[in-house]
């Protein structure tokens, strides 16, 4: 009887934990499928000694987890929207190819196979906001734990703003407004909370669930958290066209840094848009799941025409946005979906209104000749730091041009005045517009310590190329004599 459990026990499918860590300007270096004839969601394409390679994923293994959320029966668009949106580091558990088949032609449970990798007790970590109250402060208490370098327990008092945030006696502190606390000291943590102003966002676990990742060989990232008490989340919103259209304008205007965004104005009384909760001056991150960030105003608006009768767009206010950019989290992190409290009645659009649809959607051509500034062309020159040049490079299909697709706060990058969205000119004096990502990224690494960037604002990228004009460093000695 024990020989046949242990030959039971032997032939149980193991699936892997793969956490993927991916430096500024690339990619995890695999891509997600869904093949005919296949079950899962297929890991394919792992480059050679590229990121996902190097964190153990192989050709042929199927999904099941990202970010510690089963995922194997959810649809191949709404997994690769939860891969996109994690940020520069990936957890996922996948099973070998094979052993994924055999699980499923023998009825295993997959859902729990996977949370059997966790065993019982296991509770997620927890993103807590704790904002300060003028008697009691914060209200906790942080302290190295006896032995362990790079470990420390936190402490809530009893009632105040920490314990009301989520934080429980004796939880173990992972990360404190952006920084991971196994790379500060004791010292350096305290001052950051008598530096802080008036609210503070830490991410902490019960220290059982905490040897479970140990165990694992895992990294807790904000990713994998349960984040109930952060201040700001975006929504998505689900709309359908009325006769005169969805009832709002989107507008490009200019945000802090000089970052360009994508604004919902003029909504208007009872339409579709104010029905389904737009709000006035919230920004457009995504319009049926594709993110807005460095798309134009044009491409935009082509998202919201190819959708027909119905869209779903993402929201969230600016605030929120700065706020998730300073402590370095993607907002779509914590996408919630949002349900009108007022029940949708209007009547479809028909074909002969479609036109007038998007006359709410574009800009004015007032508000668009205000974007049509100069070029913005600069010459960055960026110095390695400890953490590298401080910017990750992205890329957006059959358009030319990497851009800047994240700039770190204190970064090289930053203190250069690069700036997220700029489009990629030359590297080292060499013109990059027409090579892909990865050999630009190439190119970036051979200049070691110090990397020189010719860059310029999307808007102006386009406006030059459409009036056949050169981008050339002599432009910005121009520029700076006037």
């Amino acid at each position: 009887m024990d020989i046949a459990e242990d030959a039971e026990r032997v032939s149980d499918p193991l699936p892997r934990v793969c956490v993927l860590k991916r430096e500024e300007g690339e990619n995890f270096g695999f891509h997600l499928r869904v093949e005919r004839g296949l079950p899962g969601h297929v890991i394919r394409n792992v480059e050679t000694l590229g990121v996902a390679e190097k964190a153990g994923l192989r050709n042929g293994d199927r999904l099941l987890e990202v970010n510690e959320l089963f995922v194997d029966d959810l649809g191949h668009g709404e997994v690769a929207h939860k891969i996109q949106v994690s940020g520069p580091q990936l957890c996922l558990l996948v099973l070998d190819g094979e052993e994924y088949e055999q699980a499923v032609a023998q009825g295993r449970d997959l859902r729990e196979l996977a949370s059997a990798q966790r065993g019982e007790g296991w509770k997620p970590p927890r993103l807590c906001h704790i904002t300060r109250d003028p008697v009691t402060g914060l209200g906790f208490s942080i302290l190295p734990v006896e032995g362990e370098k790079g470990k420390f327990t936190i402490s809530p008092v009893t009632g105040g703003p920490a314990e009301k945030a989520g934080v429980r006696k004796g939880d173990r502190l992972i990360w404190i407004d952006g920084a991971m606390a196994c790379e500060l000291t004791h010292s350096a943590i305290s001052k950051m909370v008598k530096k802080c102003s008036d609210h503070m966002t830490v991410l902490v676990i019960d220290s059982e669930s905490e040897k479970c990742y140990i165990h694992r060989r895992m990294l807790i990232l904000p990713a994998m958290a349960d984040a109930q008490s952060m201040p700001y989340k975006p929504r998505r919103l689900h709309l359908e066209q009325g006769p005169d259209g969805y009832g709002f304008c989107l507008r490009q205007e200019k945000a802090s840094a000089g970052r360009l965004v994508h604004v919902l104005r003029d909504v208007e009384t009872d339409s579709p848009a104010e029905l389904a909760g737009v709000k006035d001056g919230e920004l457009l991150l995504e319009v049926n799941e594709e993110s807005t960030e460095h798309l134009s105003h044009e491409d935009v608006v082509n998202l919201f025409r190819q959708s027909g009768q119905q869209v779903t767009i993402t929201t969230m206010t600016l605030h929120g946005q700065d706020f998730c950019t300073k402590l370095g989290l993607s907002p779509l992190l914590f996408t919630e979906e949002h349900s009108p409290t007022k029940e949708q009645k209007v009547k479809p659009a028909s074909p002969e209104q479609s036109a007038a649809v998007m006359k709410l959607v574009a800009s004015p051509a007032e508000a668009q000749e205000k974007l049509q500034e100069e070029p913005n062309i600069r010459l960055c020159v960026l110095q390695r730091g400890t953490v590298g040049f401080g910017f990750h490079l992205g890329c957006i299909q059959q358009k030319p041009g990497t851009f800047v697709f994240q700039v770190t706060a204190g970064g090289p990058a930053e203190s250069s005045g690069l700036l997220q969205g700029d489009v990629i000119v030359e590297v080292n004096g060499q013109n990059v517009e027409d090579e892909c990502l990865e050999d630009v990224i190439l190119l970036m690494k051979k200049g070691e310590t110090t990397l020189s960037l010719l860059v310029v604002d999307r808007p102006g990228y386009e406006c030059l190329k459409k009036n056949g004009k050169p981008i050339t460093a002599e432009k910005v000695a121009k520029a700076s004599e006037v």
